[in-house]
């Protein structure tokens, strides 16, 4: 066993020191960090390949596979393990621990997930020393700047929500968070930094970011509003609701973006980077679809041959899409010849296609990190969380009346109903398949509940479950919100290479 150890460890130091000192990124014709600032293209193909990092594969630990890539992780690592999406069966792919809260050190997409993450903020680092140490500094150079702290800042924030306990549980002064790399003459060899520092970290950086924007590159690359919109979320987690208001207004007072219509927002996934909601999102092209090994897509969708579809959306997901609201066109049932909906081992068949059919692809999309409808949704739950009725559902009625639910705006809280359960029925609703609801219920201290047939549930067969009277002594039927079993293990790989380094 410790010669195993020796050898894990020996792999992942030369993968370490590869992404710690030379700049080495997908695609291979990437300029190192010896030539990125022989010239202005150099510095701008860089910062571009840290974008290609998020999207493309990328090889580990010797291996190419077509499934190791940083978007895949994001969405299944945090959507397979909420309540929107059901396991339609068994597999042998890792995200199958994510349904069944099995993490293990050895999950190879937490792995690959954490390896990727530090493998582009080593890029970003590369960048910002070489254009910070040039001094003066054009328009151009000052956006590529803010880009690599956005960068860095939005990676180390998804690491600590992956990684660590949420900022409100417990102390986030003593609890442990993610390690932060912050240069690239960093020992390999780095303790953990608290939730706390983690946090102050991220806003250093998305702040920072802010000095530095001149010339926005477009949708598909960070800009100032994007960085406003980040804070927004950060602000969130923080529960510092003001600023989150504060942020979110910025965005929306910018006057760049509008919300769809319920006529536009049935083919806005499939348009996202020509679509006025769009914020940031990761552009994708004809050449980056990764069909069906790989794509995000082909877990959720298949025409009967492009995916495997396999995850389903959860009859509690669709219960609360009413028969006007457009949101709906985004599932897509799945009938017999006979018109009955068709099963998967028992379970209904709805797919999901909010990452299908850009250019007619199946497979592809440019996926969305940010678009204006969170901003009205950050400002709504602020506002529930403050108190503040009237503001947090005029912010969820200015979502509702874009999705064909003109006629069905609240003017109060429903009886049964609390103002925040309004607010994240909407998120919900809204934000469905897009890596957000994990983290609602966890930030809002509110349990996961999957009594539901899927396969999730260990030791039960198809029918065996009653959703309104739930059988004692299963796992995975209601996940509490501080159940440590959310957490991701610190990968093995950091664990055996860096003794400073404290498993969760």
């Amino acid at each position: 066993m410790k010669k195993i150890n020796k050898i894990i460890a020996s792999i992942f130091i030369l993968l370490w020191f590869s992404a710690c000192g030379d700049l080495d990124v997908i695609p291979q014709d990437q300029l190192t960090t010896g030539s990125i600032g022989n010239t202005a293209d150099g510095i701008i193909n860089a910062t571009n390949g840290n974008y290609a990092l998020i999207k493309d594969g990328a090889e580990f630990n010797g291996i190419v596979d077509d499934n190791n890539a940083y978007l895949r992780q994001y969405f299944q690592m945090s959507d397979f393990a909420a309540d929107d999406l059901l396991c339609g069966q068994k597999t042998e792919d890792p995200f199958y621990f994510t349904f069944t809260y099995t993490h293990s050190p050895s999950q190879s997409n937490a792995r690959f997930f954490w390896y990727i993450s530090y493998k582009i903020i080593n890029g970003a680092n590369a960048v910002i020393e070489l254009l910070e140490k040039k001094g003066e500094l054009t328009d151009a150079e000052e956006q590529l700047l803010g880009e690599n702290y956005f960068l860095r800042a939005f990676m180390h924030f998804n690491l600590v929500r992956f990684y660590a306990k949420s900022y409100n549980n417990g102390d986030p002064s003593a609890n442990l968070g993610v390690i932060l790399r912050r240069s690239t003459a960093e020992p390999s060899e780095k303790a953990r930094a608290t939730v706390q520092e983690t946090y102050d970290a991220v806003l250093e950086d998305a702040l920072t970011s802010l000095e530095h924007f001149k010339t926005s590159r477009g949708v598909a690359f960070a800009s100032t509003e994007a960085a406003w919109a980040f804070l927004s979320r950060v602000y969130l987690f923080l529960e510092d609701y003001d600023k989150s208001v504060e942020y979110a207004d910025k965005v929306i007072d910018s006057g760049k973006f509008v919300l769809e219509t319920s006529e536009s927002y049935p083919t806005y996934f499939r348009n996202a980077m020509n679509r006025s909601e769009t914020i940031w999102a990761i552009q994708h092209t004809p050449s980056d679809s990764r069909g069906k090994f790989g794509s995000i897509a082909s877990m959720m969708y298949s025409d009967g041959n492009s995916g495997w579809g396999e995850e389903f959306a959860t009859e509690g997901y669709r219960s609360l899409l009413q028969p006007d609201d457009v949101r709906r066109l985004y599932i897509d049932t799945v009938f017999t010849d006979n018109g009955d909906i068709q099963k998967k081992n028992g379970l209904d068949m709805f797919f999901v296609t909010k990452f299908s059919f850009q250019d007619g692809d199946p497979n592809l999309s440019s996926p969305v990190m940010f678009r204006l409808a969170e901003m009205y949704l950050n400002k709504a739950e602020a506002y529930a969380h403050l108190g503040n009725e009237a503001l947090a559902l005029e912010n969820v009625n200015e979502i509702r009346k874009n999705r064909g639910l003109e006629n069905q705006q609240y003017s109060s809280v429903p009886s049964g109903k609390t103002l925040l359960e309004v607010v994240l029925e909407e998120r919900r609703l809204e934000l469905a398949f897009e890596g957000h609801r994990f983290f609602d219920l966890t930030r809002n201290k509110l349990p996961i509940d999957r009594t539901y047939w899927g396969y999730h549930i260990k030791g039960l067969t198809i029918g065996q479950i009653d959703p309104n009277n739930p059988p004692e002594g299963y796992d995975n039927l209601v996940i509490e919100w501080d159940d440590p079993r959310k957490l991701y293990f610190i990968p093995i790989d950091e664990i055996i290479a860096n003794p400073l380094c404290v498993q969760n």
